[in-house]
């Protein structure tokens, strides 16, 4: 954010203060944020035992929305109007976490769902929140957990094979224990894979989440799309 700041006061003094606040307020902005903030911290194995039985899940995801609404609300007042929002993916599906949570088997792992459910409800009423008490802004949000989570439910009528696994792999069951580099192996074809490494969607996964977020219906963003969000 800060250093959009310094960006906006670089357009400042190239095209002048008028110009770059209308710049500003017919841009689209983006904004995806939030699964890092469990799978790196709230969920890190060993690390984290602390933290969790000092911070309710209650309390953690608490804290996450307060700080984003300051943010989203800076970024706001530094001129913007139309703001996506995209929610945490099922991040209990990722091969990282199918992979250091062996006792769920063949399943997605049910705690780090829950978690990123619960966040995605606040936020969600976060976006209202901030759509009545911003003149003028169009906050939209963006359910990448449901366009995800029906992906890997129903990934073959997508056209992939695979709904589980890392395409770039080293170790694990899911290939999900080591981060895509170097000493790695690949899929044969990756558009076959819904996931790319441990923690990412392959390019062919986005494109769905993309097109869907586009010009999807109500149940993959709201109030409207991102092609209906252009047009106002």
């Amino acid at each position: 954010m800060d250093n959009f700041a310094n960006t906006i006061n670089d357009i400042i003094l190239s095209i002048g203060a008028p110009a770059t606040m209308k710049l500003l307020e017919t841009s689209l902005f983006s904004i995806t944020i939030g699964a890092n903030d469990f799978i790196n911290n709230y969920l890190t194995p060993i690390v984290s035992t602390v933290e969790q039985k000092l911070v309710t899940p209650e309390a953690f995801v608490g804290t996450l929305i307060s700080r984003f609404r300051l943010q989203l609300t800076r970024l706001y007042n530094m001129g913007a109007r139309k703001i996506v929002v995209a929610n945490v993916g099922p991040i209990g599906c990722i091969p990282y976490q199918r992979d250091i949570n062996p006792s769920a088997g063949e399943n997605c792992v049910s705690y780090p769902n829950q978690l990123a459910q619960m966040y995605n409800t606040q936020l969600k009423d976060l976006v209202a929140e901030l759509n009545t008490n911003l003149w003028g802004s169009k906050f939209v949000y963006a359910d990448v957990y449901h366009i995800v989570d029906d992906i890997i439910q129903n990934y073959r009528s997508f056209g992939f094979e695979n709904a589980d696994s890392a395409c770039c792999y080293v170790a694990g069951r899911f290939g999900g224990l080591i981060p895509c580099g170097p000493p790695s192996k690949f899929c044969p074809n990756r558009s076959n894979y819904v996931f790319w490494d441990p923690y990412h969607p392959t390019d062919a996964t986005n494109a769905i989440i993309a097109s869907r977020l586009l010009g999807g219906g109500t149940d993959d963003i709201s109030p409207m799309n991102i092609l209906s969000l252009l047009d106002l």
